[in-house]
């Protein structure tokens, strides 16, 4: 994920204050390539919800509605690889703003969501991994305005690990594979949930210490 507090990536940041040195910052645009990015993902969320749920289980034996879950695949992928793009491009040409460092773990969060519950309305999916994944990114989100004050967590590459198996067990859940290869499905998934809930610990831990060496800092 791009720019989020915390380090989960972004499209986020700057304003046009001094630096420091005297010297004007140069204020960058929000309506830049890379929010365009941001919004286009958002854009894409209902998107997506329609073409999944207009593309029933994927199961039937009707060539429309199968046409319709590669759509809402196809629509999946092309949305998740805007949140690599926004935040690369965020960063390389210094565009960087404080409306992506919202929007972009809003939409991130969105479209996850959707593909989630989505797949679980349909039942596709257990209940019990859509709760997992949501329970862990809201936990997170919360804890992230908790220690903002105190600090950045940066990301991880567990983070993001979490991020991409999170996106391919969704991909394949989505598209209309055989049976045999549930597995491949469902291992991927399993891979992705001890990820998501292995890093959700590691913030945790990350966090405490973030804010027990501010505190030690202030005191002294």
């Amino acid at each position: 994920m791009t720019g989020a507090p915390g380090g989960d990536g972004a499209a986020g940041g700057a304003g046009g204050s001094a630096d420091g040195t005297g010297r004007p910052v140069v204020s960058v645009p929000t309506l830049n390539i890379a929010n365009l990015l941001t919004i286009s993902r958002l854009v894409l969320v209902p998107l997506f919800v329609i073409a999944l749920f207009a593309g029933g289980t994927g199961e039937e034996d009707d060539g429309d509605v199968v046409l319709w879950r590669y759509v809402a695949a196809a629509l999946f992928a092309i949305a998740a690889l805007t949140d690599n793009v926004d935040g690369w491009v965020a960063r390389k040409y210094d565009l960087i703003t404080d409306f992506g460092k919202i929007a972009d773990p809003i939409a991130d969060k969105a479209l996850i969501g959707a593909a989630l519950v989505g797949l679980s309305v349909l039942g596709e999916l257990p209940w019990w991994v859509t709760i997992v994944i949501a329970v862990r990114e809201l936990g997170i989100t919360l804890l992230r305005f908790w220690v903002i004050r105190h600090g950045v967590i940066p990301a991880s590459r567990g983070g993001k690990a979490k991020t991409l198996a999170q996106v391919v067990a969704i991909g394949l859940f989505l598209l209309p594979l055989p049976a045999a290869l549930d597995v491949v499905s469902w291992t991927v998934m399993i891979a992705a949930l001890v990820l998501t809930v292995a890093t959700g610990l590691d913030y945790v831990v990350r966090a405490l210490r973030l804010r027990a060496t501010s505190a030690g800092t202030t005191a002294s």
